[in-house]
């Protein structure tokens, strides 16, 4: 019978001698807790994204997960946490699915093996927000499970298997600024460059262009299920809390960490709104989520005040990388990834060599309590090696991807969206209109718009008999375009003369005004279309001029936007119910 894999003590009796139920408890919590926030990533990044490409981020995000799962389990988890290969602190012996590996230290080591599992699921879930709206998902798939199988958990190794070469040198990230979320950042940065940016991004002439994000609401859902989350993911990194020294360290922790949650958000929301002119929304979620990645590498090395700098610096951070990458680079991260994971969590990593309190649980002084410029160093030392070993591992696997397989969907996939032509799916909103594509050039697309609409089938129309009879006096249908708020007044007016049926669509755009000028993360967002309403009414033509005055002054403001009246002759209309035809049909009906 063959051995039951993952499923075994090598040494139970020392595992049994050490067991603690209370760290294993909290590390499954924390687990689940970590798992969790693979919604956060999904909702954080479909909201922040198009309409038309939401079901392809939830596909990602899951099957991100779903990978990381096979590919920690099976291979990943060895390299990381196995017994160091030749003593060089490199790497870990691989073992297939941990057949001759025993984690246990107090807690099981299944319970540790999952909470090393679901982080390794985040670091790949992160890259997806960045390489949004244009990827080949199976080429996707490939990449995510190199990541998880292989290039995490290498770096993982370094820092936290113990005998890693770069802890040994005195690096400090506790719960993985770097290890996790600049290794996901850069990844994301890279994968964006490969791809290139979305259509429509960037005019002939360089302007960016924003996208704005279809659902703000979905995407704060989404913030809030990763600050939650993060509780897991930092607490947990202190790995009990059996002890009272664990306790207090996983308290500390979770406060530590929403004091930097919290200023990244507060620091984000008053650079926009001095740079802006406005507290920008995007900006502001994007600024939590930066104080929480810089904090992990420090979580168990700096005081509270430590805590508010770290953050207060990562929301301004997120903001001006963000804007760099998007306007001076020209690299389209539709969600900032890099910005938020990795810059932040490269800055987040050397502020521990300035802030480190030596009388936190870490015991290490930073620079500004009167430690040397070693700590520094080392700290600065092991951001540039872990951001080379992610640029040269994860560049080869794009770059491979791209000129094999392919990574980026066609210009008319991409068009139509990721939902239709990837999986089949109309919409991930039924029953909603999806969002328009506005190109600008079509230079952009590297193809005539009318060689796309080639082979385009021409269908026939629906012929309609009219058995009634015209109207004697003629009918008129009288359109009004005009602000949303207009809808009530103009209903009670029309009300007032008889008028008691009116089609009324909400439409958007622009007339004199050219529309309202507004910005997506400091970006000018193209489409100038406002939000009006259209009404529509058809009557005898007698009453026209009594419903034109009615109309105008029901709408009437005398300020640029009151919008336009247009009269057009109608041939005929007929009631359904009654057959009724004319005027008849048009006018109120009987009780």
């Amino acid at each position: 019978m063959l051995a039951p894999y993952g499923y075994q003590l090598l040494d139970s009796a020392s595992a049994i001698a050490s067991y603690n139920a209370l760290d294993t408890l909290w590390l499954i919590v924390a687990a689940a807790l970590v798992f969790f926030m693979q919604a956060g990533f999904a909702m954080v990044e479909s909201g922040f994204t198009r309409a038309k490409n939401a079901g392809n981020i939830i596909m990602k995000n899951t099957l991100d997960m779903a990978f990381a799962t096979i590919a920690f389990i099976a291979i990943g988890c060895s390299f990381a946490y196995g017994t160091d290969l030749a003593g060089l602190g490199i790497i870990g012996v691989p073992d297939l699915f941990l057949s001759h590996t025993d984690l246990s230290n107090g807690y099981t080591s299944g319970a540790y093996i999952l909470f090393q599992l679901v982080f390794a699921g985040a670091a790949a879930t992160i890259v997806s927000g960045g390489m949004a709206e244009r990827t080949k998902f199976g080429s996707y798939c490939i990449y995510s499970i190199i990541m998880c199988a292989f290039v995490y958990p290498v770096v993982c190794h370094w820092v936290w298997s113990g005998n890693g070469w770069l802890y040994n040198m005195g690096y400090i990230d506790f719960a993985g600024s770097t290890v996790v979320h600049m290794i996901g950042g850069i990844t994301a940065l890279l994968g964006a460059f490969f791809l290139g940016p979305r259509i429509g991004k960037y005019d002939k002439d360089d302007k960016a262009h924003a996208f704005p994000g279809h659902n703000l609401t979905i995407a704060a859902l989404g913030v809030f299920i990763l600050w939650f989350g993060w509780f897991g993911f930092n607490g947990g990194s202190s790995l009990g809390i059996s002890s009272f020294e664990l306790g207090t360290l996983t308290g500390e922790v979770l406060l530590i960490t929403c004091l930097a949650a919290a200023a990244g958000t507060v620091s984000s929301m008053l650079y926009s709104r001095f740079k802006f002119g406005y507290p920008d929304v995007s900006f502001t979620l994007n600024g939590c989520l930066a104080g929480m990645v810089a904090i992990c590498a420090g979580a168990s090395a700096v005081d509270y005040y430590g805590a508010i700098i770290i953050g207060a610096i990562a929301g301004i951070t997120v903001v001006v990388v963000a804007e760099f990458i998007d306007k001076r680079v020209k690299i389209d991260d539709p969600v900032g990834a890099f910005a938020v994971h990795g810059a932040c969590g490269a800055v987040g990593t050397i502020l521990v060599g300035f802030l480190a309190n030596p009388d936190c649980y870490a015991g290490v002084a930073g620079v500004l309590y009167g430690g040397s410029l070693s700590t520094l160093g080392i700290q600065c030392f092991g951001v540039g090696i872990i951001a080379l070993w992610t640029i040269i591992t994860m560049g080869t696997v794009f770059y491979v991807i791209k000129h094999t397989i392919g990574l980026r969907v066609s210009a008319e996939e991409e068009i139509s969206g990721l939902d239709i032509s990837e999986h089949g799916l109309a919409s991930a909103y039924s029953g909603i209109m999806p969002d328009l594509h506005i190109i600008h050039d079509e230079s952009e697309l590297g193809m005539s718009v009318q060689s796309m609409a080639a082979g385009a089938q021409a269908m026939s129309g629906m012929t309609v008999t009219d058995f009634s009879a015209p109207s004697a006096e003629g009918l008129k249908k009288v359109v009004v375009i005009t602000r949303r708020t207009m809808v009530g007044a103009l209903k009670a007016s029309l009300d007032k003369v008889g008028v008691t049926g009116m089609t009324v669509t909400y439409v958007a755009g622009y007339g004199a005004q050219k529309g309202h000028a507004s910005l997506y993360r400091g970006i000018e967002v193209d489409s100038t279309l406002l939000p009006k309403v259209k009404a529509e009414v058809v009557l005898p033509a007698k009453k026209v001029n009594e419903v034109v005055a009615a109309i105008k002054s029901a709408v009437y403001t005398g300020a640029v936007g009151d919008g336009k009246i247009f009269i057009y002759s109608v041939d005929n209309a007929v009631r359904v119910r009654t057959g009724e035809a004319g005027d008849a049909a048009v006018s109120n009906e009987s009780a």
